[in-house]
């Protein structure tokens, strides 16, 4: 059989990851499901391309890497200790409760006391990703609600890092007793945890600073990639540990680093093309069939994921002071599960605790799950709606008094501001000044947190990447300003604003001026090229100095203004407007 090159492999993987995307993104589910189907279609057990799993799956451990790098990378104990008296105790208990459920489950199904347990941990976390996408789509990341569900997936988080150590040392074939083995993981992972802390945290922050001074984009970029991989496979060859603690704890270490943010932009290409390979080959392993054949099974593994967690948590809120709405978007969020359960199932698989039939209903589920969970977040108002019908469960629910409502609720008349860099920042502080409502959409978290110091109105999130302008009210708006420094981004905001609320201004701020024509046909009332106004207003200082009247330098300036910054002096207005301008006094 002739063998298909391993160019050929990846290419057809990452464009059937890419049509499987686009494909989901436009039905508004998560990219993820579009990747994991992608991987049915170029598996073994479909008909058409078959792709080389070995060679995918390879490159997918880069992809496992990267990924956990990223989730070190944006670990916060911070945000756990915050809301630790809800999330530590809820997700521990919600943990325990759903891996019990799923051992009682697969006991049922006649399966063994270790595939159990391996499926029922896989079901209990949630997948970090999923989340945040959801909450940023609906607005709720930076409110109270979002902050408690983040810190729980935190502690979720720290616990599955703690279970893919303990997993291989407590199943292994080995003559060691149990707590020899588990004890010596444990022991291992400790010391290399150490190092990464103590030694790590001065190193590799300082090796990153003085690569950073030698301006050079390039190395700085291949130093960040050394540092994730170099860091995996020590843990693995020194160690023993696995690469996903590796990566986990060098992004934990990068973190702590002053370029943290920067590291985060350079490693987001590779984190994203080789996270979606991973999710590929995950997909592979599916087969469609014996999916099908096994339905019921299926479909029940699917309800305990949903339904199941959705109503453990909603339970288990009645334990905790926190407002009913808060738990309801926790429930909403953990109803799922994603990249960690994978994970775990793969561990299980490569001990043999789990086949690669018991894997696929893991797969089956978290495919459903995933799809499914942004329709439970829209389900939301529903759902209370109902619970209302229950005074005496909704007031227990809720007896800590009613959630602050978000709020874009209570704004009527605001100016939207899209980006709150320097060019949005002093956008804002007029509008204050001035006593006008505004609402910022801010994607950078430091500058979220500072808004939020002095009582700005902000949303966290995307807006060219998410449903999130569906949450500020453009209807009661009286205007939108896009200061985005990414014209490919600012073209995308205008374009949904555009299309949410074709009445409302839009002012935007273009990077070039190839792209002024183009936000004009979005739908831009306004464009304004920073880099143009400075020369209109050197030209507006020279004129002024050689003694030409401000009022005719005005015309002139308008003229260009209004011929989307035509500076080639040829249009009728640029003509006319100069050929006004009376002759200096001598």
């Amino acid at each position: 059989m002739h063998e298909v090159p391993i160019l050929v492999n990846i290419t057809v993987a990452l464009a059937v990851a890419f049509v499987g995307g686009f494909i989901a993104q436009r039905f508004k589910l998560p990219p993820l499901v579009g990747y994991l189907l992608a991987g049915i279609a170029i598996g073994p057990f479909t008909p058409g391309f078959v792709g080389d799993l070995s060679t995918i799956e390879q490159l997918a451990e880069l992809g496992v890497i990267f990924l956990m790098f990223g989730v070190g990378l944006h670990f916060s104990l911070r945000d756990l200790w915050a809301v630790r008296e809800t999330a530590i105790p809820g997700a521990l208990l919600q943990m325990t409760i759903t891996t019990a459920l799923g051992i009682l489950l697969t006991h049922l199904w006649g399966w063994s006391l270790a595939s159990g347990v391996v499926l029922g941990l896989a079901i209990s976390i949630a997948s970090t990703v999923v989340l945040l996408r959801n909450l940023m789509d609906q607005g709720l990341l930076n409110t109270s609600h979002g902050q408690v569900a983040v810190g729980w997936l935190v502690l979720e988080d720290l616990a599955t890092v703690l279970i893919l150590v303990l997993l291989p040392a407590l199943f292994s074939n080995t003559t060691q007793p149990l707590w020899q083995s588990a004890g010596l993981a444990l022991l291992k992972a400790g010391a290399f945890a150490a190092l990464m802390l103590f030694a790590g945290t001065r190193v590799i922050p300082w090796l990153l600073l003085r690569v950073a001074h030698l301006r050079s984009r390039e190395l700085f970029t291949v130093a960040v990639v050394v540092i994730t991989v170099g860091t995996a496979i020590g843990a693995t060859s020194f160690f023993g540990v696995s690469l996903a603690l590796g990566a986990f704890l060098a992004g934990v270490v990068v973190n702590e680093s002053a370029l943290s943010h920067q590291v985060g932009a350079e490693v987001l290409p590779f984190q994203e093309t080789f996270s979606v390979l991973f999710f590929v080959s995950v997909g592979m392993l599916v087969n469609p069939v014996a999916l099908w054949m096994h339905a019921r099974e299926v479909l029940t593994l699917t309800a305990l994921i949903v339904l199941g967690k959705f109503l453990i948590t909603l339970l288990l809120g009645l334990l905790f002071p926190r407002p009913a709405r808060t738990t309801l978007v926790i429930a909403a969020g953990l109803c799922q599960i994603g990249e960690f359960s994978f994970l775990l199932g793969l561990t299980g698989v490569s001990l043999k605790l789990l086949t690669q039939e018991q894997y696929s209903f893991l797969l089956a589920g978290a495919l459903l799950s995933i799809a499914l969970n942004p329709f439970v977040f829209r389900a939301l108002p529903w759902i209370e709606a109902r619970l209302r019908v229950f005074p005496a469960f909704w007031s227990l629910l809720d007896r800590h008094g009613p959630a602050q409502k978000p709020v874009a609720e209570s704004l009527r008349d605001h100016v939207v501001v899209i980006g709150c860099g320097r060019v949005g920042q002093h956008l804002v502080d007029v509008l204050g000044q001035l006593g006008i409502p505004r609402l910022v959409v801010e994607l950078d978290v430091g500058r979220v947190a500072e808004l939020g110091r002095k009582g700005v109105p902000t949303l966290y999130g995307d807006a060219a990447n998410s449903a999130i302008l569906t949450h500020v009210h453009l209807e009661q708006a009286r205007a939108v300003v896009v200061t985005l420094p990414d014209e490919a981004a600012a073209a995308t905001t205008v374009a949904t604003v555009h299309n949410l609320s074709p009445h409302v201004p839009i002012i935007v701020r273009a990077a070039t001026q190839a792209g002024i024509r183009k936000l004009f046909t979005l739908g831009a009332t306004g464009v304004v090229q920073p880099e143009l106004e400075g020369g209109l207003e050197i030209v507006r200082e020279a004129l002024t100095r050689l003694g030409y009247a401000d009022s005719d330098i005005q015309e002139y300036r308008d003229a260009v203004r209004h011929d989307h910054y035509d500076t080639s002096i040829s249009t009728v207005a640029e003509q006319e407007a100069l050929s006004h301008m009376h002759s200096p006094t001598p």
